[in-house]
């Protein structure tokens, strides 16, 4: 089942939880208030009943012929009605008209008979009373009974020790029978843990609605502390970084999912920057290659052409003088053929591909570039060889783009192991996944690992007499084929360079 779209706000939720923060605080304060009112309730109730039975007990002991006092009922009951009423009840007094205390439950101040055989009695003014109440009449003539009484005879508070006088008309005058209740437990006397318990379960709801809250803010602030630190990667120019959260359902997760779009398109932006910008380069090298091309090519052949007539027309008739110039002759069609050579480089890595495809075994090509070092690794010591594992993969490919791409990485081995007085070079051919693996390995001196990441960057050379085109050549190649390079080298091991390329069957799979 899925829930409303407003829910997953974080606002929504938000204020959920402080609407539950106060129906929480509400319904705890309402069960606390009733039950509160209903233990004074229970007070009262018990100070009611303790009044009426105390009230009985005084007319069983005032109407009784013959007159039997109140310690003397309360003797005859199984469970003394003090102990009964568990301190409600204090005293009961029966008092005269004229202040006499004729009656007492409390022995201490009931009449007591003297050895001539005459009663002693307590006078109202000498027995402590605690508030006086009204019961119905008015306390007036009972306190005019005792002069020097000074309590409080105000609003009474439910549970506090009280008095009540009521006044009973006998044959022999108005009496009064005086119930003293005793204190019973309110919250002006509880101890400290009793104050404090009730105020348990509001602490326990607001402390759940702050945790409550509390996650709420962290799932909040913890995206926030994450987009800006995506932000700052981004602005250091990375746009591989991704924000978590993007799969949620609320404004940071849409907010999230905004900004992970944004870093792909900037990113987009920032390669389609980066080609535009390669395309312009390129068109301007391609322009300035014609260019130098057409400059440098015209005197190039008109030298070319000069040395072969000076070779052959002019030549001086004594052979030592005729061989010193067909030395020199020869050395400078050499030299006018390696600037033809770099010429050509240039063009072929400023211009357009324009491959000739057909099916090609990659077997055949390798071994022509292995071919074209023969001569100098025999010189050099240096051994060669052709590792060709299973079946030969049959590539759609350029054959004199191929031969060229092979050759320079197999050249640039050679150079790497000169000087050596001899070392291995050894090209691998294998097959996997629908591409054609090859492999030049090379046991020269390697390659910096400062260098590595500008290998393959044009005019970059560490040869003093390199023009830097060679890897940029090769790389444009196989790039040309829908192919990739790569490169592991160590310094004073070796290096490896892997070329691959898609077999003639996945090509034709993925058209």
């Amino acid at each position: 089942m899925r829930l409303p779209g407003l829910f997953y706000s974080f606002r929504t939720r938000l204020l959920l939880v402080m609407v539950l923060l106060l129906i929480g605080t509400l319904g705890v304060q309402y069960y606390l208030f009733r039950r509160e009112e209903l233990r004074r309730a229970v007070i009262i109730a018990e100070q009611e009943q303790a009044l009426a039975a105390s009230t009985a007990l005084a007319l069983a002991s005032i109407t009784s012929d013959p007159p039997v006092y109140l310690w003397q009922l309360d003797a005859k009951r199984p469970v003394s009605f003090l102990q009964e009423q568990q301190g409600r009840v204090v005293n009961i007094l029966v008092v005269r008209w004229d202040g006499r205390v004729d009656d007492s439950l409390d022995p201490q101040y009931a009449p007591a008979t003297l050895e001539d055989g005459s009663y002693r009695y307590f006078n109202i003014k000498d027995v402590p009373l605690p508030r006086l109440v009204e019961a119905g009449q008015t306390t007036t003539n009972i306190r005019q009974l005792i002069p020097e009484y000074t309590a409080d005879t105000g609003q009474p508070i439910a549970g506090e020790p009280r008095a009540f006088p009521i006044p009973v008309e006998t044959s022999k005058g108005p009496n009064y029978i005086i119930v003293m209740l005793g204190a019973a437990k309110t919250p002006h006397n509880d101890s400290w843990g009793d104050v404090v318990g009730p105020l348990l379960p509001t602490l326990a709801v607001f402390l759940l609605a702050t945790f409550a809250a509390g996650v709420l803010v962290w799932r909040f602030t913890r995206p926030v502390k994450e987009l800006s630190h995506a932000t700052h990667r981004v602005a250091a120019g990375d746009f591989s970084f991704h924000v978590p959260g993007a799969d949620r359902r609320d404004e940071i997760g849409g907010l999230a999912a905004t900004f992970n779009e944004m870093v792909t398109q900037l990113g987009r932006m920032r390669e389609l920057e980066s080609q535009i910008k390669q395309a312009e380069q390129s068109a301007v090298i391609g322009r300035l290659a014609s260019a130098i091309a057409h400059e440098i090519r015209n005197p190039l052949n008109y030298i070319n052409l000069a040395l072969d007539h000076l070779r052959t027309s002019l030549a001086p008739q004594d052979p030592q003088k005729r061989e010193q110039v067909e030395q020199l002759t020869a050395q400078l069609k050499t030299e006018v053929a390696r600037i033809n050579t770099r010429v050509s480089e240039f063009l072929k890595y400023s211009r357009p591909a324009s491959l000739n495809l057909q099916p090609l075994d990659l077997r055949d090509t390798l071994r022509d570039a292995l071919r074209m070092v023969e001569v100098q690794a025999a010189d050099s010591g240096v051994e060669t060889s052709l590792d060709d594992r299973g079946a030969t993969p049959t590539v759609l490919g350029d054959r004199e783009s191929l031969r060229s791409l092979f050759t320079n990485l197999i050249i640039n081995g050679m150079h790497a192991m000169e000087g050596q007085g001899g070392g291995r070079l050894t090209v691998g051919l294998t097959s996997e996944n629908g591409r054609a693996r090859v492999s030049i390995s090379d046991t020269g001196r390697g390659i910096e690992s400062g260098d590595m990441p500008k290998i393959f960057e044009p005019y970059f050379s560490t040869k003093e007499t390199g023009t830097g085109l060679g890897l940029a050549i090769v790389k444009k190649a196989v790039e040309d084929h829908d192919g990739s390079i790569s490169v592991e080298s160590k310094p004073g091991e070796g290096t490896t360079f892997t070329v691959e390329i898609p077999t003639q069957e996945r090509m034709k799979s993925e058209r």
